[in-house]
């Protein structure tokens, strides 16, 4: 789902997203000329490959993904860790930040059950 940042609405419209096995789905509003509030959901399974032994396992996603989205380049006032994602082209696509999510989740370091049940400690040399 696609939508122009000028258009998008000051009271929350859903949304719905999907990509492989996961499914983001929540809400948006804009809270400023320059800011969108999305309140999302990612769930689903994920095939993650463990950072220790290697091997694939299927994890299941039951996460909020609350951030803020802004028309271009975003410069806080506040201290406050706020995770904001800038669009360049004035176009949320809800397609790319599923994606984008899933990449950093994959991205992540995952260690698979078998793998947290072992006493194996590593050693950097």
């Amino acid at each position: 789902m696609k939508i122009e940042f000028r258009k998008v609405p000051q009271s929350p419209k859903e949304f719905t997203a999907e990509y492989s096995s996961v499914k983001f789905e929540g809400t948006f509003c804009k809270i400023s000329p320059s800011l969108v509030k999305i309140q999302g959901h990612l769930i689903g399974n994920l095939t993650l490959t463990c950072s220790r032994c290697g091997i694939e396992d299927t994890v299941t996603l039951d996460e909020k993904s609350d951030f803020l989205l802004s028309d271009g380049i975003y410069k806080s006032d506040s201290d406050e860790d706020e995770l904001v994602l800038e669009i360049e082209n004035g176009t949320i696509d809800f397609d790319e930040i599923l994606q984008s999510e899933i990449a950093s989740i994959q991205s992540d370091y995952h260690i698979c059950a078998s793998c947290e049940d072992c006493d194996f400690v590593e050693k950097e040399y």
